[in-house]
């Protein structure tokens, strides 16, 4: 590991799973919030941290998720999903013991509209809710048609699988039908976007895939990106596992897809290459979830700023956003990082209702990526905001070295399926 040591760094995140909303501000429930509505919009991490960490801070609240999902698939583990090493009911989680057994009120609905000024949202059913604070963690939304060619239709042929459910399976099954010998063409994003490591992870636990049923399949991504994150780790990892197997080629390599041919099964780069895949899996440029967008919270970039403190968006009174959507530099958006912005918004919602200035948070995020079943490796940091701006904290840093022997790749492998179990268990009780 480098930076901070091993066991440090994991005492720090152990503060997230648990319960860092009460940690943010060490203080008891107050009477005054009492009967306060808080509506949470989004079940994913963020927002089903969220509700969960308002019940246990103040049970007086009352605490209404709205969500039309009855079982949640994570994106986290998807790519396992996706390489047919594991089942769709792997990743899939109910609400039923946020509601049961910790007094969170879940409507399955779709929450259509945010009223701002009158605090309401309303929901697909037409029924109308009022809140008092409002917690959204409404996801990514996609840049469709920001390549010519890649639009919700295209998506169906050419999966981005980026949103866990129906893409995961289709990409599955499209990867089961190919032919040994046949070629994978996997184009990521270039800007922020949902969990910067992730498709390189699919990209090694697919050849993992192909190279015990497919051994003369071939993997090509085609990257707008001259660098990744973890890429000298990932690269050693297909170096030893897959040799000849992966191939990157970054933006200088003409590695920018600039039109995609869905019914051919091809993709254009910059300097009028075609490549054609027997699957493509194209991950589109993201953005805030579309119902952030609509309620006015995303600025230019099309993200949502907040208060780095309260997670309070700086467009909107008494709505605050976390997860993917919120613009948090330079937190990643990851599952880990929407999990601890919920404990945040969470202590700071319940701190303003009572009137009280919520406390400075501490923020750490660890992201586990499998480059093998039992080849793992990690990323972590801890932020906490000085000068009105989140900034990481000096020297608590974890990163897998590179050069490691085998059972310290095993033992993150173990580690990364750990967290994994452990994070699910406390968002979805």
């Amino acid at each position: 590991m480098t930076g901070i040591s091993r066991r440090a760094f994991n005492r720090l995140a152990a503060t997230t799973l648990a319960g860092a909303a009460l940690a943010a501000s060490g203080r008891g429930a107050a009477a005054s919030s009492r009967g306060a509505r808080v509506v949470v919009i989004g079940g994913g991490f963020g927002g089903a941290t969220a509700a969960r960490s308002l019940r246990r801070l103040d049970g007086g609240l009352d605490v209404v998720l709205v969500e039309p999902k009855a079982t949640y698939h994570t994106c986290p583990s998807s790519n396992l999903v996706i390489a047919g090493l594991r089942g769709m009911g792997a990743i899939g989680h109910t609400y039923d013991r946020l509601a049961q057994k910790h007094g969170v009120r879940v409507v399955r609905e779709t929450a259509v509209a945010v009223d701002p000024t009158r605090r309401t949202v309303r929901l697909g059913n037409g029924e109308t809710l009022g809140y008092d604070r409002l917690v959204m963690a409404p996801g990514i939304g996609f840049r469709w048609g920001a390549v010519p060619g890649y639009d919700r239709a295209a998506s169906q042929r050419i999966p981005h699988a980026w949103n866990a459910g129906p893409q995961t399976a289709l990409l599955r099954r499209q990867l089961a039908a190919m032919e040994d010998g046949g070629v994978v063409i996997i184009s990521p994003p270039a800007g922020l976007y949902r969990c910067p490591p992730a498709p390189y992870e699919r990209a090694s636990l697919i050849a993992h895939r192909l190279k015990q049923t497919k051994p003369r399949s071939k993997i090509l991504i085609l990257d707008p990106k001259e660098s990744f994150s973890q890429q000298a780790l990932f690269v050693e990892g297909w170096q030893k596992l897959y040799p000849g197997m992966i191939e990157w080629v970054p933006l200088s390599g003409d590695g920018r897809v600039v039109r995609v041919d869905s019914k051919g099964m091809t993709v254009e780069t910059e300097f009028g290459e075609r490549h054609k895949g027997d699957v493509i899996n194209f991950i589109p440029a993201q953005k805030a979830g579309p119902l952030a967008a609509m309620t006015g919270l995303a600025d230019a970039s099309g993200w949502c700023p907040v208060d780095p403190v309260t997670l309070e968006s700086t467009i909107h009174e008494n709505i605050h956003v976390i997860g993917d959507s919120a613009l948090i530099s330079p937190m990643a958006k990851s599952m880990s990082a929407a999990h601890a912005q919920g404990a945040t918004a969470a202590a700071a919602v319940r701190d303003l209702l009572a009137g009280r200035a919520p406390a400075p948070p501490t923020h750490v995020t660890l992201c586990y990526d499998l480059i093998a079943p039992d080849y793992g490796i990690s990323l972590g940091y801890a932020y906490r905001v000085r000068n009105g701006a989140m900034v990481p904290v000096e020297g608590a840093r974890r990163r897998s070295p590179v050069r490691a022997p085998p059972s310290l790749r095993q033992r993150e492998a173990a580690l990364a399926k750990e967290w994994y179990s452990t994070i699910t268990a406390d968002v979805f009780g």
